[in-house]
């Protein structure tokens, strides 16, 4: 099915973002892991999962609509330095995408193309979660203070 080739643009986009999310969250998986912070070792890595989910997701529809994946582009990435930082950088990243899809969504609302919407919906979902996911441990940092909340994120 031939789709919309703004949209098409639009999807690749979305993938240079998922794509770039990815990166972040492995590298600041690691570096939580090489500190001992196990706990958010594991949260980090298992975002970079869905956001590997989500980039699946859209190549495989770009590929539906007969256009071609763009893998080979990536926004900005940004590594913190520790984890207040990491958690600043990924809370801009997830805010970047949520509105990002909320563009798309938009989009592909008015090309009439609601599969479409429909995939991008669910992802969203997915990002909401995320941003809500850090903001929690943000908030944790904030009541607890940094060197308390770090010692409840060794195993």
């Amino acid at each position: 099915m031939k789709g919309n080739p703004k949209l098409i643009e639009t999807l690749n986009s979305l993938l240079a973002d998922e794509l770039s999310a990815i990166n972040q969250y492995i590298v600041h998986s690691e570096m939580c892991a090489n500190w001992g912070y196990d706990k958010l070792h594991n949260q980090f890595e298992q975002r970079a999962i869905s956001e590997m989910k989500h980039a699946e997701k859209l190549i495989a529809r770009i590929l539906f609509l007969e256009g071609t994946p763009i893998v080979s582009n990536l926004k900005a990435i940004h590594i913190g330095s520790d984890i207040p930082k990491q958690l600043e950088y990924d809370h801009a990243a997830e805010q970047g995408a949520i509105e990002a899809y909320n563009e798309a969504i938009k989009l592909a609302g008015e090309v009439c193309d609601f599969a479409t919407r429909e995939i991008l919906e669910s992802i969203l979902s997915d990002e909401d979660k995320h941003i809500d996911g850090i903001e929690e441990l943000q908030d944790q940092i904030s009541h607890m203070t940094l060197p308390i909340f770090l010692t409840t994120q060794v195993q």
